[in-house]
């Protein structure tokens, strides 16, 4: 019996047989309705992809090597991979400020018919590969399967985002639509690779869902009332001179929503797990308790992302701080100019998305996992009696020394009812 009893532990709980088909009917209908939204949005053409060519007319793009450096006047000698027989050849400098050449440099260079070289950048792709393979062998080291689940998922978002995503915004579809398509699909790829397929990911993916949807219309509301144009941006108004029709206001809402997916997708992931543990815990709390305890854990949860969420914007736009804080203008002013107010409002309404999402996970969590799944689903497998029947067998001789025993005294804050 006490063997049984240790291996029920181990086993975590689960949803009913009927709330299970409830939620497979609903990611059903989701899903169902993600891909009628896909195909209504479908882009018609994918010759926009690296349709811009990037180098003039009888010129190619050639990697080198920094053999010396003059000092002088910042000239390099160079040695193009490929073509060591020919020699050094000269690289002008850079120009990038205070940064120089050094020996042993690998440079990007556009090399002209004439065969003068201009620099073009520095080589990365060594340094980000290491990183990319240490990255790779720690998730799979430390997550096992779970890891490689993450990983699957990962690439195929990626995918849905520049396979699907980018055409469709480029042929003019809704970005609204395109925007909550891309997520409800890049989110089942990744929850599901991830963390299998069960109740309790299904809770995490219909929790994001809301969040996502509730993200989606504050953009809607948000972007039309702050006049966000998306053309101040470097990047947009290299898409309005690309010679494409491109909706750059549809685009910062769209970026809006899919912005949101991470985050909302860390604090439901966690929330549902939480609620799953805390039932394995406390399998006789009332469902009500069991949300309540859950959100305990929720409110730390949200007060680390807002912070976190800040800091991420801040460190990514600390050179347009900087930039516009040289300005001799008010405070308020600086904060709602074009490049701060875009990313303004894209931190408060994923931040608004994300506090909502917390509940409403929490919510869906703890009726998903009843109070009758420990006693279902912790029967072991080998045959011997679990909790449930240990309850029901004839009182031992210390079961009758333990029933003259006083009860124990519970904390304050674990007396609760359990369900009826």
């Amino acid at each position: 019996m006490g063997a049984g009893h240790s291996h029920s532990l181990e086993r975590p709980p689960r949803a009913s047989e009927r709330t299970t088909l409830i939620l497979s009917a609903i990611v059903a209908v989701v899903l169902f309705l993600t891909t009628a939204g896909a195909m209504a949005v479908w882009p018609s053409d994918w010759s926009m992809l690296r349709s811009v060519p990037t180098t003039y007319e009888g010129a190619e793009w050639v990697s080198a090597t920094v053999d010396s450096v003059d000092a002088q006047t910042g000239v390099a000698t160079v040695t193009i991979s490929g073509d060591e027989e020919s020699g050094g050849q000269e690289l002008p400098p850079a120009d990038l400020g205070t940064f120089d050449y050094e020996e042993g440099d690998h440079v990007r260079a556009l090399q002209l018919e004439t065969g003068e070289l201009i620099f073009g950048d520095f080589e990365r792709a060594s340094p980000m590969l290491v990183l990319l393979i240490a990255y790779v062998l720690l998730v799979v080291g430390i997550a096992w399967w779970r890891g490689i689940g993450a990983l699957l998922g990962l690439a195929a978002a990626f995918g849905i985002i520049i396979f699907f995503t980018v055409p469709a915004l480029f042929d003019g579809a809704n970005p609204l639509v395109t925007g909550l398509v891309t997520g409800s699909g890049a989110l089942a790829m990744l929850l599901y690779l991830a963390h299998g397929f069960n109740s309790r990911t299904t809770t995490a993916y219909l929790g994001t869902l809301a969040g996502l949807t509730i993200t989606a219309v504050l953009a809607w509301w948000a972007v039309g009332a702050s006049n966000l144009t998306g053309i101040w941006s470097e990047e947009g108004a290299h898409l309005e001179l690309s010679g494409r029709s491109v909706d750059l206001q549809g685009l910062v809402l769209c970026g809006i929503v899919i912005a949101g997916l991470g985050v909302l997708n860390d604090v439901t992931v966690t929330q549902s797990s939480a609620v799953w543990e805390l039932r394995a815990a406390r399998p006789d709390i009332s469902r009500w308790n069991l949300f309540r305890r859950g959100m305990r854990i929720g409110r730390d949860h949200i007060a680390s992302t807002v912070y976190t969420i800040a800091f991420a914007y801040v460190g990514a736009a600390l050179p347009a701080i900087m930039l516009i804080s040289l300005y001799d203008t008010s405070v308020g002013s600086t904060l709602t100019t074009a490049e701060i107010a875009e990313e303004a409002v894209r931190t408060l309404v994923s931040s608004i998305g994300l506090v909502l999402a917390v509940p409403l996970t929490t919510g869906i969590a703890a009726l998903v996992v009843g109070t009758d799944a420990i006693a279902r689903d912790a029967s072991p497998s080998d045959g011997s009696a679990g909790p449930q029947v240990a309850r029901t067998a004839a009182p031992t001789a210390g079961a009758a020394a333990l029933a003259d025993a006083p009860p124990p005294v519970l904390e304050p804050e674990t007396r609760d009812r359990p369900d009826e």
